[in-house]
This record gives structure tokens, C-alpha cells and sequence, in this order.
């Protein structure tokens, strides 16, 4: 196991009626700026419940509505030109990782002269943000419990993420109940999302590293017993709690800790959003199979292995016929059980262009990977997904 320094400087408050804890803003300031997204914080009633208590609390709220899925740097400007002209103290996001993302963005860039991209492509460039305060709504990227951003500059089919300590959440709110009336749609690809995020943690190089192993393992068992569940059952809180706390686990570094690998399928998918705008979560499940299949071979066997006997349970002795039995498992999951697209065809994506120079570009940023991939290797891994 590697050297590392382990920190979670965020504080949650987790389970139902949580949101009362919008009171500790207060200790901070009183001027917020409220970041969401396309408005369904207000049909939940989520909106009302937070301005009553930010009002309670004399703390005066300015508002930034509209963040994209896949959040845009025009949006993270806006946000910047509010916190600057009315010298706000704090931001608060109401949403998902889309808007939670926008949010640190928005809380590093108030305290930087330049311009916010710089913050994006130069994450050293980071000295310093706003407090940011969350509620969270669906649970996916974990940006809850962790440090780090990702922004689109689709201007330049770019999307990119950026990272800095003070972009951890102050403190975070993680009532179930919120996620109760998330779509089907964005249910299934939140726990591919989690997922990816675990696999990607997973399949790693470094010797002595079981307890993340043994920890990753149950983050994904738990989001296959409870992922289906969450389907059919959109309001069974015990399904929607255990997705909820496995989103924040798979990428708070817990299992990252002292077996450090560089991710690829992320970098391969943030080329499709960049280019193509699809949904995240969808894009991962797409890639993480033919990845898998892409890269197994007799020396990577054995950890595919393990995923398989582990995660879903296969009794195979032979090592490179599990890891077959595993990914076909988690093929079965993701397209038929989670009912999540299977293609890039199927989420829009009609035609393979622009596949050599996203290719180029997801090559650099994934050197160092379990298995190291070239700009051939992901134009193939493009090409299979197709």
C-alpha cells in the first residue's frame, strides 16, 4: 500500500428532516447564493422548506436557476458576477452533482481576478473559495463528499475536472426522502455512475490493498441489491438511504486511499458528454463493459476474477472464465436489470468523426491506468461501444 494523507473535512447530516441543519449557514454570513437546476427543488417543496430556514436565520438569499446536466463555464460565470457584485459569503447548492459542481466552481472562482476557465484547466491556480453548503437530491457523483469538479466548455468540446481542498463541501445534507421522485432514468444511470466511480478505484496495480478492495466490493454489491429496488419502488427509503451513502463512499477516498490508479473510462467519457452532451452515468455504462472485455487477458484475469466471485458471486475455479462469467454479470445489470442504454447509438451518438481526436485527447489523460491505453486503443473501445 502506498503513502497518502486522509481527509473529509465535510460534515454531513444524513436521513429524513435534515435540512433543519440550513440554520448552521448563519456561522458563516448572511448572504447565500442559491444554486439549482431545472426547478424540481420547487415541486418537491425542497425550495420553500430552505428559503423558510435561511429566512429564519436573517440570512438574505440571491438566486442562480438553470445549471446544466453537464454544467456550463457560462453558468459558473454568471455565478461569479452575483457573488461579486453583492459580496456574497456563502454558496449553496440544492441538487445533484451537476449543480454541486457548479456551486465550487462558482465559491473558488469569487475569490479569483481571472478568469473562472482558468480555475478548470489550472486547479493550482485554486488558493481559496466560499463556503459551500449542500442538499443533496440525487445521489451519482458523490461532489457532496469530495473535492472535485468537472465543467464543460462545450465552445471547445471540453469538459473537464479540476480539484482543490477548499472545494469540500462545508457541510452537506442527505435526506432520502429527496431522491424519492428522481425518474427512472436518472436513477439507473446515478448507480452506474456510483459504480464506475468504485470500479474505477477497484482495478488497480498496488499490492496490500484489501481492505479497499473489500470495501469497493460492497459498495457494488450493495448498489445491485438496491438499484433494482430503487426502480420499483421509488420511495423505499432503505433503498434510496444505502444508494445514497454508497454515492458518497465510492469517490470520498476511502477506497482510493494508498492504492492511488489513474482512471480511464472517465476520461473516455467526458470526451462523449464534451462532444455529444449525453448523460453521464449512461455514457460510463456504456464504455465499462467493453473496457472490461477490451483489457482482460491472462495477466489482468485474476482481479476481474475477484470482482465476479466477490460482487456477483460466480463458483468458477479458472480465472479467466470467471472474469468472462463477472463482466457478462454486470452486462446483465446494467442493461437489462437497470434498463440503461447498451450503445452509443442508442443515446444519440449516430456517427464515429469525431472518435480519433476525443480518443487523442482521453489518451493523455489516462496514462498510468490499470491497463494502459493508447489513442488506438480508445478509438477501438469507441468503435465497440458503437
Amino acid at each position: 500500500m502506498n503513502n497518502f494523507t486522509y481527509s473529509i473535512p465535510t460534515k454531513i447530516h444524513f436521513g429524513k428532516g435534515q435540512i433543519k441543519h440550513l440554520n448552521e449557514l448563519k456561522e458563516n454570513g448572511n448572504k447565500v447564493l442559491l444554486v439549482y437546476g431545472s426547478g424540481s427543488i420547487k415541486r418537491a417543496g425542497i425550495y420553500d422548506q430552505a428559503l423558510e430556514i435561511l429566512k429564519d436565520n436573517q440570512i438574505k438569499v440571491f438566486e442562480l436557476s438553470g445549471v446544466e446536466p453537464n454544467p456550463r463555464i457560462e453558468t459558473v460565470r454568471k455565478g461569479v458576477q452575483i457573488c461579486k457584485d453583492n459580496q456574497i459569503d456563502m454558496v449553496l447548492a440544492i441538487g445533484g452533482g451537476s449543480t454541486i459542481d457548479c456551486s465550487k466552481v462558482i465559491a473558488a472562482a469569487s475569490l479569483y481576478e481571472q478568469d473562472a476557465w482558468d480555475l478548470v484547466i489550472h486547479p493550482e491556480k485554486i488558493k481559496g473559495a466560499l463556503p459551500v453548503y449542500v442538499v443533496l437530491t440525487l445521489s451519482a457523483t458523490g461532489s457532496e463528499m469530495d473535492p472535485f469538479a468537472v465543467i464543460s466548455d462545450l465552445t471547445l468540446n471540453e469538459k473537464l475536472g479540476t480539484r482543490a481542498p477548499c472545494l469540500n463541501p462545508t457541510m452537506s445534507i442527505l435526506d432520502p426522502t429527496y431522491t424519492f421522485s428522481v425518474p427512472a432514468k436518472q436513477t439507473s444511470a446515478g448507480v452506474a455512475d456510483m459504480m464506475s466511480h468504485t470500479l474505477e478505484n477497484y482495478f488497480n496495480n498496488v499490492s496490500g490493498s484489501e481492505m479497499q478492495a473489500g470495501f469497493s466490493e460492497s459498495i457494488l454489491r450493495c448498489c445491485i441489491k438496491y438499484g433494482p429496488i430503487a426502480l420499483k419502488e421509488p420511495d423505499n427509503y432503505d433503498a434510496r438511504a444505502s444508494l445514497m451513502w454508497c454515492s458518497s463512499f465510492a469517490i470520498n477516498g476511502t477506497i482510493k486511499c494508498g492504492c492511488e490508479v489513474k482512471w480511464c473510462i472517465h476520461p473516455m467519457e467526458h470526451e462523449l458528454s464534451a462532444f455529444y452532451d449525453i448523460t453521464h452515468g449512461q455514457g460510463l455504462a456504456i464504455l465499462t463493459p467493453v473496457w472490461m472485455e477490451y483489457v482482460l487477458n491472462e495477466k489482468t484475469a485474476s482481479r476481474f476474477a475477484q470482482m465476479a466471485r466477490n460482487v456477483f458471486m460466480i463458483q468458477e475455479l479458472d480465472d479467466l472464465k470467471a472474469a468472462q462469467k463477472g463482466i457478462q454479470a454486470l452486462k446483465q445489470f446494467f442493461f437489462d436489470t437497470m434498463k440503461l442504454p447498451k450503445t452509443l447509438r442508442e443515446v444519440g451518438i449516430c456517427e464515429k468523426d469525431n472518435f480519433e481526436i476525443m480518443a487523442k485527447k482521453a489518451a493523455s489523460k489516462c496514462a498510468g491506468s490499470f491497463v494502459p491505453l493508447t489513442q488506438k486503443d480508445i478509438v477501438e473501445i469507441f468503435n465497440r461501444a458503437f
